[in-house]
């Protein structure tokens, strides 16, 4: 009997020591899960700093230096209109003082929009507002003004430093957090998202490169001529194509794809996606980071984003597209967009599901 009761004990013990080791790597588990699911989303935090232009504080810095080209256009076109707008003579030289600040202006606003981090130059904005409020006060303090029109020129004037100063500052910040910045004059770019279907199809999806222009609308084709060497087509500005061909260069499955342009490409560029189960059995995270040099350097990517060709939006929505073409079928827009709904993977989708059902028959 007492030999019994001493296995049964030993048992005990061995299953509670069980028990507890197994809770602990639970515990364990847990914690890797949540380190991992923290650390892309840190990497992500920082390479969307350099991608540079898709959060609030850059999309004021945008508002700010078009309002900066429009405001400079209409001193340096109707110099005598503004001058009697805020309530000063229209004589030769505040026409002329207007000219010269109008000039000033559009030379802020162009370089706020060509630049990849424009803190430096609505810094320049804001010193640009200190002038113009101090001119204003002088006109305030002359007795050939329309006091009540400077006052709410004034006014107008200081809100719009306030947002200045603001966005300045807010721009500084994250150049300290994130010093990194583009090298050569290329673009970075990254992106994330999450989509509610398997690591498997994502990949699968995506690894067949002709898949991409379903959703990359500024593609018009991507070509696949084996030993990992694709061709590429893309639409550019004002209608013109640009063509290149590419490599890839990694390729772990339902894992990592990398890929670059190979020499003499009209546009060189380099990136990465990356395939992650998301927390929670929500799917997958795909990761997406993007570097390319525009043919003409910093005017390239200033004229690209003249005519809306705004990389890091661009990426953002082709994502938002790849989630609604894996997840529906079809790529949700209006009856007047000219763009398409991924229809080809509703036949691949309806072709298998067919297959399924014979191969059940």
């Amino acid at each position: 009997m007492a030999g019994r009761e001493d296995v049964r004990g030993s048992q005990g013990i061995a299953q509670e020591s069980t028990t507890r080791a197994r809770r602990s790597e639970g515990q364990r588990s847990l914690q890797q899960r949540q380190r991992e699911a923290e650390i892309p989303l840190a990497r992500y935090n920082e390479t969307a700093l350099i991608g540079g232009r898709y959060d609030g504080d850059e999309r004021l810095a945008n508002g700010l230096g078009w309002f900066s080209i429009g405001l400079g256009l209409a001193q340096m076109l109707t110099p005598g209109g503004v001058a009697r707008l805020i309530g000063v003579s229209d004589d030769a030289a505040n026409r002329n003082l207007m000219r010269v600040m109008g000039m000033r202006e559009v030379a802020t606003g162009l370089g706020i929009l060509s630049r990849p981090r424009p803190a430096s130059w609505v810094k320049a904005r804001v010193a640009g507002d200190m002038l113009d409020l101090s001119l204003l006060g002088a006109a305030f303090m002359s007795g050939d003004t329309q006091k009540g029109r400077v006052a709410f020129a004034t006014a107008a004037v200081a809100g719009v430093t306030a947002l200045d100063v603001l966005c300045s500052q807010n721009l500084s910040q994250k150049a300290d957090v994130s010093p990194r910045v583009a090298r050569d004059s290329r673009t970075h770019v990254a992106k994330a998202i999450t989509i509610k279907r398997p690591v498997e199809e994502v990949y699968g999806f995506w690894r067949n490169f002709e898949n991409l222009p379903q959703f990359m609308y500024h593609l018009e084709s991507v070509q696949v001529r084996g030993s990992g060497r694709s061709h590429w087509v893309a639409k550019a500005p004002a209608g013109a194509t640009v063509e290149w061909d590419a490599e890839t260069i990694e390729d772990r499955p339902n894992e990592r794809i990398a890929w670059r342009s190979l020499p003499d490409a009209d546009v060189a560029n380099s990136g990465t996606v990356e395939f992650r189960p998301a927390p929670g059995n929500r799917g997958t995270e795909i990761h997406v980071e993007i570097e390319y040099k525009p043919p003409a350097g910093k005017l390239g990517t200033l004229v690209a984003k003249l005519f809306g060709e705004e990389p890091a939006q661009q990426v953002g929505d082709d994502l938002r597209r790849l989630k609604q073409v894996l997840e529906t079928g079809e790529v949700v827009r209006s009856e007047a967009s000219p763009e398409g709904q991924g229809r080809p993977y509703i036949a691949q989708r309806a072709a298998k599901a067919q297959d399924g059902a014979e191969a059940a028959l």
